[in-house]
């Protein structure tokens, strides 16, 4: 497969925080603020070396968001972070106004995305944070795969957008695959295995279950294609009907809801342009609960084995 190689396992949250200290490296305008925590959110890589151009407002998110669209009227570039589940569901009004309606430079950093949080339990677990955002004008939403990819996304978020930024990631220590010399752009997917069977787009962490997963159906006789969206908005439209006509078929892997995440964003594409058979890896609108990240992961079916299950029930519904 295609740029993977797996270095080890590294939190997502890791490189959020190298990319912004190298971004605040580069541009004395960036400036940090935090929810009454910053190691939990690796925000500590960037306060240790920048002190002056952090802001601690407490837990108080949805000020923080206020906060940050002055700033970015002021000509700073603010990044805020805290958990998912507060950053873009507690501060949604605040977001939508303050942020999107003003179309501002502000970056807010979701940590805890998903339910591999794990002991948290279902209160920290963000598993809507997409669904909440996407409908909203003007911003735009990452979800990187590993800490390599969330490094290069943040600095991308700083240095190459000019809008609102939502960045997915999360805590847990994860499969780190991707290449340092990686060729990472806003709204471009990547492809990172060519099939003819079907097509397998993955999200964050989902990714590297995608690429188990395309190794088990391998065994099985199954040729199936692997695709990176680390941009759900705006997503690769192109990349999404290209893979429709080649294969036929399209599964969706996220650590989120189901609904209104990237499956609901694969399938408005595929609707309009190449209806084709398509199935869903997500979590089946519930909650999740306290446990183990990768325990949790298989209970609510967002795993490699959950892939290859879907992917052959897929197969007997395409012509």
């Amino acid at each position: 497969m295609e740029q993977v190689k797996l270095k080890g396992h590294l939190s997502t949250k890791i490189g959020f925080g190298e990319g912004l200290k190298i971004a605040g490296e580069r541009n004395s305008n960036l400036i940090a603020l935090g929810s009454d925590i910053t190691t939990s959110v690796g925000m500590d890589i960037f306060t240790k070396e920048f002190p002056d151009r952090f802001y601690s407002l407490g837990i108080a998110e949805q000020n923080a968001i206020g906060v940050a669209a002055g700033l970015a009227l002021s000509g700073k570039i603010p990044v805020f972070s805290t958990y998912g589940v507060f950053a873009a569901m507690r501060t949604l009004d605040q977001i939508r106004i303050s942020l999107c309606y003003n179309n501002v430079h502000a970056i807010i950093g979701g940590a805890h995305a998903g339910i591999s949080v794990g002991p948290d339990g279902a209160t920290h677990q963000a598993l809507e944070d997409i669904a909440a955002l996407r409908a909203l004008p003007n911003i735009t939403i990452l979800s990187p795969c590993d800490a390599t990819q969330t490094r290069l996304a943040t600095i991308a978020a700083v240095e190459k957008l000019n809008g609102p930024v939502y960045i997915r990631f999360g805590r847990e220590p994860m499969p780190d695959f991707t290449s340092e010399q990686q060729n990472f752009e806003i709204g471009k997917a990547q492809q990172i295995n060519k099939g003819s069977d079907l097509t397998i787009i993955a999200t964050g962490h989902m990714v590297w279950e995608g690429i188990l997963a395309v190794e088990e159906l391998a065994k099985q006789g199954i040729s199936a294609a692997l695709i990176n969206i680390h941009t759900i908005k705006p997503i690769d439209k192109e990349a999404i009907i290209r893979a429709a006509k080649e294969t036929g078929a399209i599964l969706t892997a996220e650590e989120h809801q189901i609904t209104g995440g990237l499956g609901s964003a694969v399938a408005e594409v595929i609707v309009n342009t190449h209806p084709i058979p398509m199935s869903f890896v997500g979590m089946p609108n519930s909650f999740g609960e306290s446990g183990g990240a990768l325990e949790l992961m298989k209970k609510y079916g967002m795993n490699s084995e959950a892939i290859v299950q879907k992917s052959i029930e897929l197969l007997k519904r395409k012509k």
